[in-house]
């Protein structure tokens, strides 16, 4: 599968290092350009490249991975989604602590990603996990790290599911963007920053 980024900080050099292992190719983005990441892309190997926004942002599958401040200039660049993956990584976090929360009203993060990426089937996921749990192997000797994720697009977080299933996570459904993503979110879901293992 050909994956892109939008974003390539610690969350999704981490992601594009599993994918990559696991022998899909990666392309990342950052609002900086593509020769800015040379360093990280030859750290990652013959797999993953860098490019502009809108060429990642054309991949079977997206990783949003950007500062919430920068979430809706980043898929601004975007082309046209036409139902592809869009996955969404972010926390509705403007400071330096969880406690600083942007205003969402009634909606989730998540849904206000969606309603910035019109024609995404928008998947939340690695958003409940800190940093190095994702760059870690998923694979424990006590089980495998369980991955929460939501989505509105049955067959969207099944492909996800699949795909980072082989990767060695443990991937768990927990509904829609509305009510699965109210369950993930930072600063009250009873998931968000819960770290647990799945014995198989």
């Amino acid at each position: 599968m050909d994956v892109g980024t939008i974003g390539a900080g610690a969350v999704a050099q981490a992601v594009a290092r599993h994918l990559v292992a696991a022998g899909h190719r990666v392309m990342l983005s950052n609002s900086r350009g593509p020769a800015s990441l040379d360093e990280v892309v030859a750290g990652l190997g013959p797999l993953a490249s860098a490019g502009p926004v809108a060429e990642a942002a054309a991949a079977d599958l997206v990783l949003l991975a950007v500062r919430w401040s920068d979430v809706p200039a980043a898929l601004a660049g975007a082309p046209a989604w036409n139902g592809r993956i869009l996955v969404d990584a972010t926390n509705h976090v403007l400071g330096p602590t969880v406690a600083d929360l942007a205003e969402l009203g009634d909606e989730t993060s998540s849904e206000f990603v969606a309603r910035h990426a019109p024609g995404a089937r928008v998947v939340k996921a690695f958003s409940t996990l800190y940093g190095s749990y994702i760059a870690a192997d998923p694979r424990h000797a006590d089980g495998r790290q369980i991955l929460f994720c939501a989505g509105d697009d049955a067959e969207a977080k099944a492909v996800f599911q699949r795909t980072f299933d082989a990767v060695g996570f443990a991937p768990v459904d927990v509904g829609t963007l509305r009510e699965g993503g109210r369950l993930m979110q930072v600063g009250g879901g009873p998931l968000s920053a819960l770290h647990a293992l799945r014995q198989d």
